[in-house]
């Protein structure tokens, strides 16, 4: 059976996909990779391939989506299927890339709590009921990650490029999944891969936004899933 590596968002560790993680892992080997060390996508991208089975299942997050795509772009043959999460193949706009900076700055200065506060958690969650909960466990995974890994991350998403060609090119199984209400990676970004994955499915999750695999663990680990039994 076909390892699975899971990618996670940016700020985030293997808790953003622990109900995924626990349930998958039942049945198939479960791998998951941080994208934390380097200031490039394309160096993300090769590490990862350094250190993962010859052939898997490909599952990313928001920036692990983008550092997916990377991968699928780098060595498209090892990669038996993929999913792309509440994420963007797009490269990052201008307006957003100035954005990024004065974060950094702020960061610099020891603002790394305030900027999660204030600036990234806002853009999260749909107001569900497990909102206060999943918006702690977010704060905490980024305090326990450090203030040296947002700078990375930040300049990789910033120096990011283009991957719609990647994706039109690509022939396996892939699943797009996303939250109703993610704001920070709209249902249009979405619709854009779907049409350029040849053989894909799209699904929509309710009641979710940026973050579903942690609003709607259950539905999303279902899709999931059934990705991975899709031939």
């Amino acid at each position: 059976m076909t390892p699975l590596v899971f990618l996670p968002g940016m700020m985030c560790d293997e808790r953003l996909f622990a109900p995924q993680i626990k349930e998958l892992s039942k049945q198939r080997e479960v791998h998951f990779s941080q994208i934390s060390d380097y200031e490039s996508i394309s160096e993300l991208a090769s590490v990862i391939l350094n250190n993962t089975p010859p052939v898997f299942a490909l599952a990313g997050l928001s920036m692990g989506g983008i550092v997916a795509m990377e991968i699928l772009s780098q060595a498209p043959e090892r990669v038996e299927r993929l999913a792309l999460l509440d994420t963007n193949p797009l490269a990052e706009l201008p307006e957003v890339a100035k954005q990024r900076q004065p974060q950094i700055d702020a960061i610099k200065k020891g603002h790394l709590k305030e900027i999660i506060r204030d600036e990234m958690k806002p853009n999260y969650l749909f107001d569900g009921v497990r909102k206060t909960e999943i918006l702690k466990l977010c704060m905490d995974m980024a305090l326990d990650i450090g203030p040296d890994v947002f700078i990375r991350q930040s300049i990789a998403l910033r120096e990011r490029v283009d991957q719609k060609n990647t994706l039109r090119s690509y022939k396996g199984p892939a699943l797009v999944l996303c939250g109703r209400h993610d704001v920070l990676c709209p249902l249009e970004r979405h619709e854009l891969m779907h049409t350029l994955l040849e053989n894909s499915k799209l699904k929509i999750i309710e009641d979710a936004g940026h973050l579903p695999t942690l609003e709607q663990p259950k539905i999303t680990t279902i899709a999931l899933a059934s990705w991975l039994e899709d031939t």
